[in-house]
């Protein structure tokens, strides 16, 4: 009896081999959620894009639906989205105000407060230069933005052992009237009249916007009259950061050339 043997060669890939033995001895790799990282589970529940947003403008005050709107430019689907997703999560709360129903924070809701200061005051002193974000794109920034964002962009070294009181008087489209206190380094601001302003400031809303923003020289505008100044000699940007880079405040009428005639 005669036997045969036949050779048969199949080509065998090492690379994949290895991969596959290596892949069998080795963990998988896990998923987001079963990994123990106390940032990245805490994105998990507010790392929304307009989460942080939203609550940082209900510590001020209670708002209702349209004032939020106004404040931040979310769109109504999405706010409505976010403002139900706040509070499944118990961040947010509705209160009566009369016939209406306005959002508020509940303590839970409170407790980022110390975030939402950390990411302003980052943005300011890191965000503005490291980023290159030029200033002039802020085109639809009120002075109530700028002023209740002062709080940001107070200069600790500074303002430290300083008591000083502010009040902005604003005149025009989007003005009014703000009491802003630097005391030690932190910065209170309020709407309505100071009892005691160690300094005033008088002058139309969108020109304020144009100086606090760094883009108007404000020694043109006291030359021109279109900034007023009453009180004590401390100059209110001094204790505050400024938006624009040093050297880009330009005279009014380079800016705002419906302003360059008018007197206060």
């Amino acid at each position: 009896m005669s036997i045969y043997c036949i050779l048969i060669r199949y080509p065998i890939n090492i690379d994949l081999a290895m991969q596959s033995i290596i892949s069998a001895s080795a963990p998988g790799v896990p998923k987001p959620d079963e990994i123990f990282d106390p940032v990245g589970r805490g994105l998990d529940v507010i790392g929304d894009r307009w989460t942080l947003v939203l609550v940082r403008h209900l510590l001020g005050a209670h708002r209702g639906f349209q004032e939020l709107r106004k404040r931040t430019g979310i769109a109504p689907r999405v706010l409505s989205s976010r403002l139900r997703q706040l509070a499944a999560d118990g961040f947010v709360e509705t209160v009566a105000d009369g016939s209406r129903s306005l959002y508020a924070l509940t303590p839970q809701g409170r407790s980022l407060a110390p975030i939402i200061n950390a990411i302003g005051r980052w943005w300011i002193r890191h965000g503005l230069r490291d980023l290159e974000i030029d200033p002039t794109r802020f085109t639809s920034t009120s002075a109530q933005s700028v002023i209740e964002s002062l709080p940001f962009m107070v200069r600790e070294e500074r303002s430290a052992g300083i008591d000083l009181t502010f009040e902005l008087r604003l005149r025009g489209d989007g003005g009014g009237v703000w009491t802003v206190q630097v005391r030690d380094g932190v910065c209170d601001v309020r709407s309505g009249f100071s009892q005691r302003a160690d300094v005033r400031y008088t002058a139309d809303a969108q020109i304020w916007c144009g100086v606090a923003l760094g883009l108007i020289d404000a020694r043109d505008l006291y030359k021109r009259g279109l900034l007023l100044k009453e009180g004590g000699h401390e100059a209110m940007d001094h204790y505050f950061h400024q938006v624009a880079p040093e050297g880009r405040a330009r005279p009014v009428d380079q800016v705002l050339p419906q302003h360059s005639l008018e007197r206060s």
